[in-house]
């Protein structure tokens, strides 16, 4: 990386169901006052912004930041599915490196309607068509059903007869995220639950039960990155810096293999983080906490292998070890992750940052992962975006 690029701070605004959420324009504006007070900044500082949601009109972005002020920066929304926080961050982080701008914002925000995703363009060729095509060809769908866990279902039926896992391990990482998001105040769902809970509840589709679906939830989070010379100028001293990260997208043929565990993103996943870990020369033995998008718990599992959290095939003992939680190997999802946080999509990747940014501040509380230096954070977007970011403690 030519530049350095920092962590000045991070914020972010507690998830919630849509019935009782704000706005998407307060939850915004309320993670840009909370980034803002913990780096230590006016907005006027703030050279560029990145704003990224799902859910919204084409200008969402500035309506958030003019409520912090006017000041005539270039503002630029982003959608890139599920992991459109991260790609603001992505986006913000070269700017600062590249040297085009000394500090830049990235914000996250999606007010969401209840229930399952759904289209909301029926008048224009689907973005995710060939996809859909790509999973009939390998599964058997239900036109009753929402497409989305759908697709990670068919990868976990994939991933189950590839290697002799049983469906119940999936249940577990449910009630490990649970487990974690008690220690959470940003998280909705942090009541602990059983495995026969997770098991007895309404099957979405199989393997998949409700509690094995992250929930629909709205929210904001935002972080501001900058340089060493900004940092200097302005009195900061930023504990964390990004010391690698990428944005991949399919390559080749996505519908070749035919393979349910490609089309929901493996494959992107383990040729991001692989980057990652050459561009950094870190190995993934040395990481000890990893927030992951764990919209549905098949991608969990397929995650810790993309990852090289566990061998290939490997993810059942890696659970059923405990290497997923705390006392074992990593620390997956401090925060509870998806499944208990919420997925508010634009805004995930940047709490995802936020989480990952207090743990190596050493700031996360009953959450703390002990003695880290090093964070992973992973975004996954359908279609296909993945991002993986890798966080270093500064000396």
């Amino acid at each position: 990386m030519s530049r350095r690029v920092l962590v000045a701070g991070v914020g972010m605004v507690p998830f919630a169901k849509p019935s009782a959420a704000k706005t998407y324009d307060d939850m915004g504006a309320g993670a840009v006052a909370a980034v803002l007070a913990d780096a230590g900044l006016a907005y006027d500082r703030i050279q560029q912004v990145y704003a990224g949601y799902v859910y919204g009109d084409s200008t969402c972005g500035q309506r958030v930041v003019y409520r912090s002020g006017t000041t005539g920066v270039p503002v630029v929304n982003v959608n890139n599915n599920c992991a459109s926080g991260s790609s603001a961050l992505w986006l913000a982080r070269q700017a600062v490196e590249s040297g085009a701008v000394d500090c830049a914002l990235a914000v996250g925000f999606e007010q969401m309607p209840p229930g399952a995703l759904g289209a909301k363009w029926t008048d224009r060729p689907a973005p995710l068509t060939d996809f859909a095509a790509g999973l009939k060809a390998v599964h058997d769908i239900d036109p009753g059903l929402p497409m989305t866990p759908q697709y990670f279902a068919a990868a976990g039926v994939e991933y189950m007869a590839k290697y002799g896992m049983r469906a119940d391990t999936f249940a577990r990482v449910a009630v490990k995220a649970r487990t974690h998001a008690a220690n959470n105040p940003y998280a909705v769902f942090r009541a602990p639950i059983t495995l026969d809970e997770v098991l007895g509840a309404p099957t979405i589709a199989a393997p998949l039960t409700r509690l094995q679906c992250c929930p629909p939830t709205c929210g904001a989070a935002a972080a501001i990155v900058c340089g060493e010379d900004f940092a200097r100028r302005n009195g900061l001293t930023p504990k964390v810096a990004i010391a690698a990260q990428t944005l991949r997208s399919d390559t080749g043929d996505p519908f070749a293999e035919r393979s349910a565990m490609s089309l929901v993103g493996g494959d992107v996943t383990r040729a991001a983080a692989n980057e990652v870990y050459e561009k950094a020369g870190v190995d993934p033995r040395d990481i000890r906490v990893v927030e992951l998008h764990d919209c549905f718990t098949v991608n969990e599992v397929l995650t810790y292998e993309g990852l090289g959290l566990c061998p290939e095939g490997g993810a059942e003992k890696f659970i059923l070890d405990g290497d997923n939680t705390y006392g074992g190997r990593v620390v997956t999802n401090p925060s509870g992750g998806l499944l208990s946080k919420g997925h508010p999509l634009g805004a995930t990747g940047l709490a995802q940052t936020a989480e990952i940014t207090w743990q190596l501040r050493g700031e996360a509380g009953a959450r703390q992962v002990e003695g880290v230096t090093l964070g992973l954070q992973h975004n996954l977007g359908l279609g296909t975006a993945g991002v993986v970011t890798l966080f270093e403690k500064v000396s």
